[in-house]
């Protein structure tokens, strides 16, 4: 059972859990509404066997784990539904709406864990030293490419940047990351060059409109050639554009850039907690995935390079 109807009345106390979510504990508005798909699913699984929310058992949890395998739903959707309803019992029994948290126990699935695609440097100096021309769409491409790589924030942050959090003069902008988190990130080298360049007459301003259509539209940082904001697909086809001209490819993407500014850090001996705060990490394990690729380089360098390695 999808459940996929997205006007579908879901349980009281689903809801009353994504309003706690959302009131309580302060979660963004795309992760509420990523758990309301997550849970209906659940709920239109709980409708198929005749069972109310508050009647749930562990064995009704463990047969959906089996169901959603036998749906051919990748690894890492079926343990995002598992882990959404498994939260949701465990706030059921800690708000004393049931007797006991019957997810407790209740594994979800494994999800391999694929490492990060990251560009050479070299791939990366071939992207950029192609974006050439001093008319406003070149500019501005350049200081999107700059500032994915040279920052490496993620495409939602780039996108939602405004001019109030952009400080060139000191080298920082500032962000809003998943979870709203707010960080402040280094924008400095060819990323505050490039964005220099941008925001200026010849660059933004002549992509500003005559009148604006949306008050956001005026602080934005990026504009489309219409003059309003320029969203996340906008930005998908400046990247692929440029990937195709450097012959990169479906190789690229917005998230490549940041994989690769991470990479390189790492690579050139930043200290990892530091790449940590960069990218807005909350867990250290997850920016310990870079290590690995830096490893593994250094591994592969050695022995293409070292005169002892074939013996």
């Amino acid at each position: 059972m999808n459940g996929s109807d997205p006007d579908e009345q879901l349980p009281l106390e689903i809801e009353e859990y994504l309003t706690w979510l959302r009131l309580e504990r302060g979660r963004a508005r795309s992760t509420v509404e990523a758990y309301r798909r997550d849970l209906r699913a659940w709920a239109a699984h709980l409708q198929h066997l005749g069972r109310e929310v508050a009647d749930v058992t562990e064995d009704d949890l463990v047969g959906w784990v089996g169901d959603l395998g036998d749906q051919g739903l990748a690894p890492s959707t079926r343990k995002r539904r598992i882990v959404a309803a498994r939260n949701l019992h465990r706030y059921l029994a800690e708000e004393g709406h049931v007797a006991a948290d019957v997810g407790a126990d209740v594994a979800p699935p494994p999800v391999a864990r694929g490492l990060p695609k990251a560009l050479t440097e070299a791939e990366v100096d071939a992207l950029l030293s192609r974006v050439v021309g001093d008319d406003p769409v070149a500019r501005r491409d350049r200081a999107i490419l700059e500032t994915l790589y040279g920052t490496g924030v993620r495409i939602s942050e780039l996108v939602s940047m405004s001019l109030q959090d952009l400080d060139l003069h000191d080298g920082f902008v500032r962000v809003v990351g998943k979870g709203d988190k707010e960080r402040v990130v280094p924008v400095l080298g060819a990323a505050a060059d490039a964005l220099g360049a941008w925001l200026t007459v010849e660059g933004r301003g002549a992509m500003i409109p005559s009148r604006w259509r949306r008050r956001d539209d005026e602080q934005a940082v990026f504009l489309n050639q219409r003059g309003g904001r320029l969203g996340r697909q906008g930005t998908w086809l400046v990247v692929k554009a440029h990937a195709a001209d450097a012959g990169l490819g479906d190789r690229l993407t917005p998230h490549v850039l940041r994989h690769s500014c991470a990479t390189h850090l790492l690579d050139h001996g930043a200290d990892i907690r530091a790449v940590q705060e960069l990218l807005g990490h909350a867990s250290i394990a997850t920016t310990q995935v870079y290590t690995k690729i830096s490893t593994e380089r250094l591994v592969a360098a050695w022995r293409s390079a070292h005169p002892r390695a074939g013996i």
